[in-house]
């Protein structure tokens, strides 16, 4: 293909337009188009909403003679924005609540029902009325807040005054404050079980772990975090550290710890993250505890790339693979459906963000974890300003917060890369149309025991998009959901009573996600417990555990190690 076609493609190409990167305002602006262009459904649309609001008078009537009416619109169980029972009890608050809910679903639905309108302008103009809606929830004025108004009167009024100080102050930095960062210090209070960097290149530290018992299982478990995020998320604190669970059963662990990438890695690639990232932590690992094989776990993003790894190794004849079994943590492999995120991907978002890398090498931490917000904006964004500001509290000492402001970037190349063969074009999931480290990956030739978690209320990696992974491999799979999202539904720990319910079971070939959830009883617990049991068998009998490091891997620090700590 010469110079002049190549210049024709890049021109045919949608160009991403600065003021509207990802075509949310465009993609709103094709609904109103398609309405106008549909006035008989229009009319009809409006006349559901006429309808509704004439009913919802009728009920704040009644309710105001004294008269106990079920709501016409009531919200959902898990909307904390209305738990309060104010929400329903006071006349005032209740018709509030439900003109907002009311208008906020029949917005949502006709959108959703516009007629001729792609998919996804369909979803991006549903996601940025969403945005919209969220931030006009009457809870996020302090007129309008009941309990803002409740504060003001129990403090005589210096919780405005708090709100106004914070409200300075997060200016100042240019962000809502999300957790008091002064409470957590890492290697202090955070990742602090005890282990040692046994291994360090320009990409990651690899963290080995101190064995808590006289023995432990021949076969050692190594972590992949993503690099997305610090690894500690694995180490949060002693009573929730998975980490620290695994020694305490008897496993010898191993975790990467991936480095900060600054300029300099802008030319890092996936097949470096795969090759000198983790297949180097497995042959670290195999090197230390004296053994041919491990078990290989990946967490997310961490995940893509061991599924990627097992393809790769999986694409040779040999008599003995270093990966005995394998498990995945809320990972997608089959990236056709991604869930909400997917309204950022498109060739035109994709084409923004490789013009901001290519300034500095990277995309900016803040600036994707700013993406992950507003797919939870209610949560992540206005429950923290309702917080900061309207209540006038403090910043809250949260450990799981502190991490999720621990920011890390990622390497142009690599997330290029990543969007745009893996999200856009999805060839992860197609047989042998991904090539990386000179090897096409099928997944379909892994045969090493699958052990995959997914979360029934993740949004960043929705489960029924995970369980398709049992049905690309070609081995035995045990499948685990668990309840909560994509961080609270993997930092599960055992606590009595139970506070977490999951499904586990075998998954066979033709299995839908549906009729495995189904067919598979849900127990109590964490599902810690299930993997253990799964683990313990595969990962042989129990030795004396080995020592931390080796003479070919000798320690080079204490964990938490060096790369965690860089910001």
């Amino acid at each position: 293909m010469n110079a002049i076609e190549l210049k024709v493609q890049s021109d045919q190409r949608p160009q991403p337009n600065a003021a509207d990167p990802f075509g949310m305002f465009d993609a709103c602006r094709q609904v109103q188009q398609a309405w106008l262009d549909q006035p008989q459904a229009l009319s009809r649309k409006l006349f559901e909403l006429g309808t509704g609001l004439a009913t919802l008078q009728l009920q704040t009537a009644c309710h105001l003679a004294g008269s106990n009416q079920c709501d016409l619109v009531p919200a959902v169980s898990y909307d904390e924005r209305f738990q309060d029972p104010i929400w329903e009890e006071n006349p005032f608050f209740d018709h509030l609540k439900e003109i907002y809910l009311l208008y906020t679903h029949w917005l949502e639905d006709a959108i959703y029902a516009t007629p001729e309108l792609s998919e996804p302008a369909r979803l991006k103009a549903g996601f940025q009325a969403r945005q919209i809606l969220n931030a006009i929830a009457p809870g996020n004025f302090f007129w309008t807040n009941p309990a803002a108004l409740q504060r003001c009167l129990e403090t005589g009024g210096s919780s405005l005054i708090d709100g106004m100080s914070n409200l300075l102050s997060d200016a100042q930095q240019g962000s809502i404050r999300m957790v008091d960062e002064d409470a957590f210090t890492v290697g202090e209070n955070l990742a602090t079980t005890a282990g040692a960097v046994v291994y360090r290149n320009e990409l990651l530290e690899v963290l080995q772990f101190a064995a808590t018992t006289e023995r432990v299982h021949q076969v050692p478990i190594v972590l992949i975090s993503p690099w997305i995020n610090k690894y500690y998320i694995l180490d949060l604190t002693p009573a929730k550290s998975l980490i620290s669970h695994l020694t305490e059963q008897g496993f010898t662990v191993f975790v990467t710890s991936w480095k900060n990438p600054g300029p300099e890695l802008r030319d890092t690639s996936l097949d470096d993250y795969m090759l000198k990232g983790v297949l180097q932590t497995v042959e670290v690992a195999r090197q230390i505890c004296n053994g041919s094989q491990v078990h290989l776990t990946g967490y997310c993003i961490g995940g893509t790339v061991v599924a990627a790894l097992m393809a790769w190794l999986n694409s040779v004849d040999t008599e003995e693979l270093p990966v005995a079994h394998w498990s995945l943590l809320t990972t997608l492999v089959d990236f056709s459906n991604p869930g909400e995120i997917g309204v950022f991907i498109d060739e035109p978002g994709i084409e923004h963000l490789e013009q901001c890398m290519a300034e500095t090498g990277f995309l900016e931490g803040k600036d994707m974890a700013g993406t992950f917000r507003a797919l939870r904006s209610n949560g992540l964004i206005w429950h923290q300003f309702i917080h900061n500001y309207l209540l006038g509290k403090d910043a809250p000492k949260f450990d799981l917060l502190y991490w999720n402001t621990d920011f890390t970037r990622m390497p142009a190349k690599m997330h290029s890369f990543y969007l745009r063969e893996l999200y856009l074009n999805n060839r992860l999931a197609q047989p042998d149309a991904l090539s990386l480290g000179e090897r096409k990956l099928n997944l379909k030739r892994i045969t090493q025991p699958l052990y995959a978690v997914g979360a029934e209320q993740d949004h960043i990696t929705p489960w029924k998009e995970t369980f398709k992974t049992t049905q690309l491999v070609g081995g035995p799979v045990r499948y685990v959901l668990a309840t909560s999202g994509h961080i609270q539904g993997i930092i599960s720990p055992p606590v009595t009573p139970p506070k977490r319910r999951y499904w586990a079971g075998n998954v066979e070939t033709g299995c839908s996600a549906e009729a495995w959830c189904e067919g598979t009883d849900k127990a109590p617990g964490s599902w810690w417990q299930d993997w253990v049991t799964w683990l313990r068998p595969q990962c042989g009998p129990q030795q004396a555990p080995p020592s931390l490091g080796s003479d070919l891997h000798p320690a080079l620090a204490d964990a938490p190690g060096q790369y965690v700590l860089e910001r």
